[in-house]
């Protein structure tokens, strides 16, 4: 349970940042057009596609996105002081790809089935939201392995 806490304080660290208020040293940056932003996207290598909402007839760029399915592993004999110096690690290995861009949200579940958390990453590939996954020191040591799948979302939409 104090894993989850250490999570959480994480989480809401990275999530929780105050928004700059621009003063006389900060540059304003003008919003960017839907084609800005597609161009953007796409020249990265990033898969998109436009919804048109019926009710509000607007556009929404939908984006894929990779959410991985942390998932409990075959290698969990590990003893107490291991445990807690993985599962540090596995919350640094979370900040950094936060801090990197590359992944928008994660966390674990409430309950202790096989599936223990997860993290959706905002990477153009595959192969790169998986590599990022498995380099996770809780997958290299075998006490989580990791289930990606891709997953569409409006680009820009915040959870409330």
């Amino acid at each position: 349970m104090k894993y989850i806490y250490s999570f959480l304080v994480v989480i809401a660290f990275f999530s929780c940042k105050p928004d700059a208020k621009p003063g006389p040293s900060v540059e304003r940056v003008e919003a960017k057009t839907v084609k800005e932003i597609k161009e953007e996207l796409t020249s990265k290598g990033f898969q998109i596609f436009d919804f048109v909402d019926e009710k509000t007839k607007d556009t929404v760029i939908m984006q894929q996105y990779f959410i991985a399915f942390l998932k409990r592993g075959p290698n969990r004999s590990q003893d107490k002081a291991t445990a807690d110096s993985l599962q540090a690690l596995h919350l640094a290995h979370l900040g950094s790809m936060y801090e990197k861009g590359y992944a928008d949200i994660s966390g674990p579940f409430g309950d202790d089935g096989d599936i223990r958390g997860i993290t959706v990453y905002n990477t153009p590939t595959f192969e790169m939201a998986d590599s990022l996954a498995n380099s996770d020191p809780m997958v290299k040591a075998g006490r989580l392995i990791i289930e990606i799948h891709p997953w569409w979302a409006g680009k820009g939409f915040p959870l409330r």
